[in-house]
């Protein structure tokens, strides 16, 4: 079982102006996605149809010459084929309500089981992030869609989430029915051979950092932001108190931060803290966007470290590709290194601490009204949490200490990673779920036929315009209104002039721009001729206008009797008076 992929390039590409987690995720994803998939035919929804021109490509470069098959807008009711729809992000509701209105076309079932929805969790901090999770309790979402969590902890978030917004919808509308989607843990994947290094080039890497006998490297690797992704005080801390321990042993310790700084102050900010908190480790900086750098940084490395301390975290990819690659960890016991690390088998996990729930409403109250953006929401809130810097140190100093430690520690990483979080392993959980919120969804569309009338508007905000506004016009052109040929006679010869002039007339207003600009809502030049062939002078309920149209149009060309009306083809007789 797949599914077909919301593909936006932006998604799934770390080559953008902005480098995100979510870029790197999406990347690493699509690659594995396309090397394991058991796949015989590819989707791809796209915005544009020059999208999956590029998804096609992309498909190529993996030699997979399966068909790849795009929906646009246009055709959304086709996505009941692949029958299930991926998308990066936790934002599925809008994507339900879609389905909701282009689902309708099913033959008697619930336009909701026309096919599933897969998302999958990112950061959940932000403002967008929760406002997309909490809408999942009131969006048409369903049991057989799904929002992928990548961690237990994100999982735990997003059920505190959710179970907020009901416990609100509970007290303000005493709601008590509630449909949620799967909320699966499935990892995100690497690929883990990407990680493996000759003796030589671990040997050329550290002479690039300048890493002698003598020198012990432990790197960082990602995105160097105090505020956004980890607060680097308590890992320059521990490296100095172990850099100190080890000193008389002729040892010393070298830090390579490989990733990139937002700006200039933020730059300074780091150097600033490293003189500082660890002057006897020599910090090096490598650009984490070049691929080269971080080949050398990963090359070089003893230890790796990540003392993530930030909300903004829920998986945290890298100590699984320092596991890969066969380098012990030091990581903080937070969000998704809670899963992965095994704490004194591939590494250390450091504990961490925060304050307890209820001390935070004012860091909530500044984001919620914009007083601080989402930048400053995460950085307030890390400089509250805290990493054992003492033990952390000890850890350090273990690894720094004993060699058959590093090498044991990191062979047993690069196990766990091979086994657990290659996508080899990851993509057939992937097609599991799909697999499965597939047989809920047909169970549920069998079950559906013939039971339950579709709701009128399913989405409310997005209503039928004639039923939104149905008491603006004079008149509603229902089955039974009565409809007559404007300038049409009782005479059959002048009655037939009157039909041709008629037609020739709509065919001369359809090459008005003012008309043509409308031509996605209107009948074909055959359909027209049907129309007022079918018409006369003495007047006929509508629907006996559409004898000769195709069934599957007849709603359509029906609907565009008032058009006809515009154009003073046709007209409502008018109504009887009544003798006193």
């Amino acid at each position: 079982m797949t599914a077909a992929i919301y593909y936006h390039p932006e998604a799934y590409t770390t080559t953008g102006p902005r480098l995100m987690g979510r870029n790197a995720a999406g990347e690493s994803f699509l690659r594995g996605f396309l090397r394991y998939s058991k796949a015989t035919e590819f989707w791809a929804q796209v915005q544009r149809m020059e999208q999956a021109q590029h998804f096609a490509q992309a498909a190529k470069s993996f030699s997979r010459n399966e068909p790849v098959k795009a929906v646009d807008k246009n055709s959304l009711s086709a996505l009941q084929t692949p029958g299930v729809v991926y998308f990066p992000g936790p934002g599925i509701g809008e994507h339900a309500y879609h389905r909701a209105l282009a689902g309708a076309s099913s033959q008697g079932a619930d336009p909701h089981t026309a096919w599933s929805l897969c998302g999958i969790t990112h950061t959940t901090s932000s403002a967008g992030a929760m406002d997309a999770l909490a809408s999942l309790i009131t969006a048409p979402v369903q049991p057989w869609d799904a929002v992928i969590c990548t961690s237990t902890a994100v999982k735990d978030n997003v059920e505190k989430l959710l179970q907020a917004q009901v416990n609100y919808l509970q007290e303000r509308l005493g709601v008590s029915k509630l449909k949620l989607p799967l909320l699966p843990v499935i990892p995100l994947g690497i690929h883990t051979e990407d990680f493996v290094f000759t003796d030589s080039a671990r040997q050329l890497a550290r002479q690039t950092v300048g890493a002698e006998d003598n020198a012990l490297v432990v790197l960082f690797m990602g995105r160097l932001s105090f505020h956004a992704k980890a607060h680097p005080l308590a890992m320059y801390q521990a490296l100095q108190s172990a850099a100190l321990a080890i000193k008389p042993s002729g040892k010393r310790v070298v830090l390579v931060e490989c990733g990139w700084h937002a700006n200039e102050h933020i730059q300074n900010a780091y150097q600033e803290a490293a003189k500082m908190a660890c002057p006897d480790v020599q910090v090096i900086t490598l650009d984490g966007r070049s691929a080269q750098d971080r080949q050398t940084a990963w090359a070089s490395a003893d230890v790796f470290c990540s003392l993530s301390d930030n909300i903004q975290e829920t998986f945290g990819i890298v100590p699984i590709e320092a596991m890969a690659a066969g380098i012990p960890v030091v990581v903080s016991d937070w969000d998704g290194y809670k899963d992965t690390v095994r704490d004194g088998v591939d590494g250390f996990r450091i504990a961490t601490a925060m304050p307890q729930a209820g001390l935070a409403g004012d860091l909530a109250f500044r984001h919620a009204l914009e007083i601080d953006n989402y930048d400053m929401y995460c950085g307030h809130t890390c400089s509250l949490v805290a990493v054992d810097v003492k033990a952390a140190a000890l850890a350090f100093e273990k690894l720094f200490t004993s060699e058959s430690l590093r090498k044991s520690m990191g062979q047993s990483g690069r196990e766990r990673a091979q086994s657990v979080y290659d996508w080899s392993v990851i993509i057939p959980q992937y097609e599991a779920l799909w697999a499965e919120q597939t047989r809920l969804r047909l169970l549920a569309q069998n079950e559906s036929l013939g039971k339950k009338a579709a709701l009128a508007h399913p989405w409310p905000a997005r209503m039928d315009p004639f039923a939104a506004f149905a008491s603006y016009p004079t008149h509603r052109l229902t089955e039974n209104t009565l409809i007559v040929l404007s300038s049409s006679s009782t005479d059959l010869k002048t009655d037939a002039l009157a039909k041709d002039q008629a037609i020739e007339k709509v065919e001369a207003y359809r090459q008005l721009s003012m008309v043509s600009f409308a031509k996605q809502v209107l009948p074909t030049p055959e359909e027209v001729k049907q129309l007022i062939l079918n018409s006369s002078g003495t007047p006929q309920r509508a629907i006996e206008l559409l004898k000769g149209i195709e069934v599957q149009r007849q709603a359509f060309v029906f609907r565009s009797l008032t058009w006809l009306m515009k154009l003073g083809v046709l007209s409502i007789a008018p109504e009887e008076k009544t003798s006193s």
